[in-house]
C-alpha cells in the first residue's frame, strides 16, 4: 500500500483524464476501462462541469453499450441539467439491462417530482419495494415518505415510516421522522401501540420511550406521558428534548414546581432558549411568584428582543401586583412595535383606568373596539370606564353601538340597563333589565358588579327573583 494514498489516488485520476483527453482527440492506445469511466464522470459532477460529465457518459456508453451503471450515471447528469425526460428514457433503456439497483428507482422518481408528476413517482417506489429486501428497501420506504409528503399525502408518509420501523425497530432516522408525522396526523393511538411493540423488544431504546411519551401528551395524557419521558431520561440523562416534553406535561398538569425543576435542568444541558425562560416565567406567574416571573421573562426578553409578548407579560405581572406606572412603561415597549395590538391597548387602558386617568383609558379602549369591532371585551372594558368617570350620556351611547357591533351580546342589554339606571330613567332601566334576562339571565352579575347597591333597588330584586323561580319551575 503506497504511503500518500491521496497522492496516488491524484496521480491516478490525472492520467485518467490524459487519456480520455487521447480517446477525444483519437489518438491510439487510449482504451479506458468502465469502472474508470464512472470514476471520471464522478470527477466533473463533483466540479459541477455537467456537460463535460456528460460527454465522459456519452463516450462511456459508447464503448460500454450494455452498461446499465454508466446509463444511470448518464441519468443522473441529465436530471441535474434539469433534461428530465431525456433522463427517463435512458433509465427505461437501464431497467432492461439491470433492474435491481434501487438508483434507477430513486432517479426516476426524482425525474417525475421534478415534472411536477407525483403519482407516477409514487407509482413507480410501490412498485419497486416489493422487489427488494433490508437496507434496500428501506432506502425505497424513505423515498415513497419523501415522495407522499412532496404531494401532501400525509397518512401514507406515516404509513412508510411505520414499516421502516416494523422491518428496522432501531432506526434512527425513521423514529426521528415519525414522532412529527404521529402528532401531525393524530395518530397517536397506534404510535403508541408501535412503540410499546419496539420497547417490548429493545426495553432500552430511548427513542422509542421518547415517541410513546410524545404521543401520550398528543391523547392529554399527561401522567403517562411523564412516566415514559422518565424512562427515556433514566436511559440518557443528557436528554434534553424529553426534559423540554415532560416540563410542558406538568405545565399541563398545573405542576408547576415540578415543571420549573426540569425545565432548569434543560438550562443546564443545552444553550439558554427563550422560550425555556419564558416558559419557566409562566410557571412563577402561575404560582404568584411574580418577581421570579419577571426575572425569566425578562432573560427570555433578552435572547429575544423582537418578541412584544415578553414585555406584555412582563406588565401583567405589574398589574397584578398593582403597580400600574411599571406595567405602563414595559407595555409601551411592547407597543412601539404593535401600537394597536388590541391585547396591549386593552391593558394600557384597564391600567389608566386604575389610576383615575380617564382620558388615556377611554382612548385605549377606542383602539380596541376599532380594530376588533366584534370582540366584546374592548366594549365592556370601554363601558366600565365610560360609567366610573360618570360619563353616562357617552355610556349609552356606547351600549348601542356595542350591542350592534356584537350581532345583539345580550351583555350589552345589561350594561344600558345600568347606565339607564344611574341617569335616572328608572323605568326604561327595569325593562331593559328584564330583556337581558330573558336572553341569558346568569349574566345578572355583571350587572350587579357595575354598581352593588343597585341590589338595594326592590324593583330589581323583584325582577331577578321572578326569573329565579321561573328557572326553579
Amino acid at each position: 500500500m503506497s504511503k500518500y494514498p491521496y497522492r496516488q489516488d491524484r496521480e491516478e485520476l490525472k492520467a485518467l483524464l490524459l487519456q480520455f483527453d487521447n480517446l477525444k482527440s483519437g489518438k491510439t492506445n487510449s482504451f479506458i476501462e468502465e469502472d474508470s469511466f464512472e470514476r471520471i464522470i464522478d470527477h466533473f459532477d463533483e466540479k459541477e462541469q455537467l456537460n463535460q460529465a456528460l460527454e465522459a457518459a456519452d463516450y462511456g456508453i459508447e464503448q460500454y453499450p450494455y452498461s446499465a451503471m454508466l446509463l444511470l450515471k448518464k441519468a443522473d447528469i441529465l436530471i441535474a441539467l434539469r433534461l428530465y425526460k431525456e433522463a427517463l428514457f435512458i433509465l427505461d433503456q437501464a431497467e432492461l439491462l439491470d433492474s435491481k439497483d434501487t438508483n434507477l428507482y430513486i432517479l426516476k422518481t426524482d425525474a417525475y417530482l421534478a415534472l411536477d408528476m407525483q403519482q407516477k413517482a409514487a407509482t413507480v417506489l410501490e412498485a419497486a419495494i416489493h422487489d427488494f429486501d433490508g437496507d434496500e428497501k428501506l432506502d425505497l420506504l424513505f423515498e415513497l415518505a419523501d415522495v407522499y409528503d412532496d404531494y401532501e399525502n400525509f397518512e401514507k408518509v406515516f404509513d412508510c415510516l411505520k414499516m421502516i420501523l416494523e422491518q428496522e425497530p432501531n432506526n434512527e432516522e425513521a423514529l426521528y421522522k415519525i414522532c412529527f408525522w404521529t402528532d401531525f396526523t393524530g395518530r397517536n393511538e397506534e404510535g403508541i401501540r408501535l412503540h410499546q411493540k419496539i420497547i417490548d423488544e429493545f426495553p432500552f431504546n430511548e427513542l422509542a420511550w421518547f415517541n410513546m411519551a410524545a404521543a401520550y401528551q398528543g391523547l392529554k395524557l399527561y401522567e403517562k406521558a411523564i412516566d415514559a419521558y422518565e424512562y427515556a431520561i433514566a436511559i440518557d440523562e443528557k436528554f434534553d428534548f424529553a426534559l423540554r416534553n415532560m416540563g410542558d406535561a406538568y405545565i399541563r398538569l398545573r405542576r408547576y414546581k415540578e415543571a420549573i425543576e426540569v425545565l432548569e435542568r434543560v438550562l443546564e444541558l443545552a444553550r439558554p432558549e427563550d422560550v425555556i425562560y419564558e416558559a419557566i416565567g409562566h410557571c412563577y406567574d402561575k404560582m404568584g411568584n411574580y418577581a421570579q416571573a419577571r426575572f425569566n421573562y425578562r432573560k427570555a426578553s433578552h435572547l429575544n428582543n423582537e418578541d412584544t409578548q415578553l414585555n406584555y407579560k412582563i406588565a401583567c405581572t405589574y398589574m397584578n401586583e398593582g403597580i400600574w406606572d411599571s406595567a405602563i412603561k414595559n407595555l409601551e415597549m411592547a407597543m412601539r412595535i404593535h401600537r394597536m395590538q388590541p391585547e396591549y391597548n386593552l391593558a394600557m387602558g384597564q391600567c389608566y383606568m386604575e389610576m383615575d386617568k380617564w382620558d388615556d383609558a377611554i382612548t385605549y379602549f377606542g383602539n380596541v373596539v376599532r380594530v376588533r369591532p366584534k370582540n366584546i371585551n374592548g366594549w365592556i372594558e370601554l363601558l366600565k370606564c365610560l360609567y366610573k368617570a360618570d360619563m353616562l350620556e357617552e355610556a349609552l351611547e356606547y351600549t348601542g353601538f356595542a350591542f350592534e357591533q356584537t350581532d345583539g351580546k345580550p351583555i350589552f342589554l345589561f350594561y344600558k340597563s345600568a347606565v339607564l339606571y344611574a341617569l335616572g330613567k328608572s323605568k326604561e332601566a327595569f325593562l331593559h333589565l328584564e330583556a337581558g334576562m330573558n336572553k341569558n339571565p346568569k349574566l345578572v352579575k355583571k350587572f350587579i358588579e357595575i354598581n352593588p347597591s343597585i341590589l338595594q333597588v326592590q324593583q330589581v330584586v323583584d325582577i331577578i327573583a321572578r326569573f329565579k323561580k321561573r328557572k326553579s319551575l
